[in-house]
């Protein structure tokens, strides 16, 4: 697929069935936003990403393989260990429109962009916007190359400047956590009672 000569595509093939699925770019990011919510499970999350499709296809499994290779842009490998989480489409929200603004001149709220093309913009945002300096710093604190006065202003900017991971655990992990969280609780409260 290039962007430059091939019409983008608002459908995808499974099984010789063409689908259509929801290409507008706030769409996606509705999808993508879903993904950074630590308090969905990942089934609640699959859900979400099925909702892609105008009509869901039968072949589940498939219908999840197409969805991402959609929403990564057509790329078929991507490597989900790419490194540390450097940005968040919900935590810089605004500083992302900003950066639209100021490098290429788009109004998000209004925009009629195509998921692929806004990709295509996201990479390319300037390096003087406060995003991709925020992006940076992240990473050279993340990979240890900041200097000291950088770790210090990344100190400074407190929940502003951190990253929150996705929570790729199983719905019975977190429980599992959740129940021995609960029991470490209760033997402190114990504790407690018994030095009274």
């Amino acid at each position: 697929m290039n962007l430059l000569v091939d019409v983008l595509p608002e459908s995808v093939t499974i099984i010789n069935t063409e689908y259509q699925v929801r290409s507008h770019f706030r769409d996606c990011l509705r999808i993508m936003l879903a993904f950074e919510d630590n308090s969905l499970t990942n089934y609640e999350k699959q859900i979400i990403l099925l909702s892609m499709y105008v009509v869901v296809p039968d072949d589940l499994e498939q219908a999840i393989k197409q969805a991402n290779w959609f929403l990564n842009g057509g790329k078929e490998n991507i490597d989900e260990d790419s490194g540390p989480r450097l940005f968040s489409f919900s935590k810089d929200a605004g500083s992302i429109y900003a950066a639209f603004r100021q490098t290429h001149g788009i109004d998000l709220t209004t925009a009629n962009l195509h998921w692929w093309q806004f990709l295509a913009l996201f990479m390319d945002l300037g390096q003087d916007t406060t995003f991709c300096q925020l992006v940076a710093l992240r990473k050279r604190i993340k990979t240890g190359k900041a200097t000291k006065e950088e770790r210090a202003s990344a100190r400074e900017m407190g929940e502003l400047f951190d990253v929150p991971e996705i929570d790729t655990r199983t719905l019975e992990e977190k429980d599992a956590e959740r129940r021995f969280n609960e029991l470490i609780a209760e033997g402190e409260r114990l504790r407690r009672k018994n030095n009274e």
